[in-house]
């Protein structure tokens, strides 16, 4: 079997999911040294190799995560798979000069993507929409021992221990023990209550001719004003950019240290500086 179709298997739970905790429980976990050795090639020479040893060795930590989040109703096995997804987003962005494990990098990234998952999956209509009431949601759902409403004493402990007034806590309390509310009507739903589903009413705006319009003209807004920003840039500036960003085949940051006679690193502190530039450069043009 291939190492690609291993690396896909690992990254997706099946049905049997103890068969797959045993089968990531079952790699190696890396030292030190053999982390920022595939840290090192993955960030200055993009080896995707080296990523896929990053991303396996992590995978049993996923799984310690997503365990702590059983209590939301939601199958252990999409957990996993969300938490797999911030796994490699935390490895693409990791630096290995920072000085940190990528685990204590990555767990971050792991709660992220299972907490995004949780909100988007745990309501049909989103029960919390900022940051304050995701914390607040995510706070609540532990502090609560029981499944009746909180009494005003447990509101008012409740809300001192989060820092947060009361009628939050109230409002959102409402909306976790809120009833759900199908978006098409039950097969068996008769023709004069079918009419009062959300399907039956809601206006679908994703093809207004105004916001196409309007899409379109940003768009090509947007596309000129990179363009004279760019030309904005030095030559080196740009030609960096160009070279990591806008051309189909990717130069490395090897690759530039080799073209212009300077270390990696160098060229990454250029397309830093180059991108932050551009951004100004951008404004000023909008």
């Amino acid at each position: 079997m291939s190492k690609n179709l291993i690396s896909a298997q690992l990254l997706t739970p099946g049905a049997n999911l103890e068969a797959y905790v045993h089968s990531v429980n079952s790699l190696p976990l890396l030292t030190a040294e053999q982390e920022h050795e595939l840290a090192d090639r993955l960030y200055y020479e993009q080896d995707l190799d080296a990523a896929r040893q990053l991303v396996l060795a992590h995978l049993r930590f996923v799984i310690h995560i997503a365990r702590s989040y059983a209590g939301y109703g939601l199958p252990q096995a999409d957990l996993i798979q969300e938490g797999n997804v911030g796994l490699m987003k935390a490895v693409k962005r990791f630096n290995p000069e920072v000085g940190v494990r990528l685990i204590s990098f990555a767990v971050h990234w792991i709660k992220a993507e299972i907490h995004e998952f949780i909100l988007k999956n745990w309501r049909i209509v989103k029960i919390a929409t900022t940051k304050a009431q995701r914390k607040l949601f995510f706070n609540l759902r532990s502090k609560k021992k029981r499944l009746n409403w909180l009494n005003n004493e447990e509101v008012a402990n409740v809300a001192q221990e989060l820092g947060v007034d009361a009628k939050d806590i109230r409002e959102m309390e409402s909306r976790l023990t809120g009833a759900d509310m199908a978006f098409d009507p039950a097969s068996d739903d008769e023709d004069d209550t079918a009419i009062y589903s959300p399907a039956a009413y809601l206006e679908d705006n994703r093809y207004n001719p105004a916001t196409q319009l309007e899409d379109a003209d940003w768009s090509d807004s947007s596309t000129n004003n990179l363009h004279d920003a760019l030309e904005m840039l030095d030559k080196r500036s740009k030609d960096i950019l160009q070279q990591r960003w806008l051309s189909d085949n990717k130069a490395t940051l090897h690759d530039l240290a080799e073209k212009y006679n300077v270390s990696a690193e160098r060229i990454r502190q250029l397309e830093k500086n180059a991108m932050d530039k551009l951004k100004r450069n951008m404004l000023i043009e909008a």
